[in-house]
């Protein structure tokens, strides 16, 4: 799979913005995407369910979290 590196990295990025801004919906979400793009559905719903959490109106990770279920 050529672009799992890229997502790797992504995914690198992603949990140390996770680390430095814990309620951060937008960083969820974000993380929810590359589990999903990765495959790795159960991960990207916890990811996504997180965002709606934190933002009830977070309407891409509503949006996804549809998708994937």
């Amino acid at each position: 799979h050529d672009a799992l590196p890229i997502y790797k990295e992504a995914l690198s990025l992603m949990q140390r913005n996770q680390e430095e801004f814990p309620e951060d919906a937008n960083v969820y979400d974000s993380l929810g995407e590359v589990y999903a793009r990765m495959g790795n559905l159960k991960e990207a719903q916890k990811h996504y369910r997180k965002a709606l959490e934190l933002d009830p109106n977070n309407m891409n990770a509503a949006e996804a979290l549809k998708h994937l279920n």
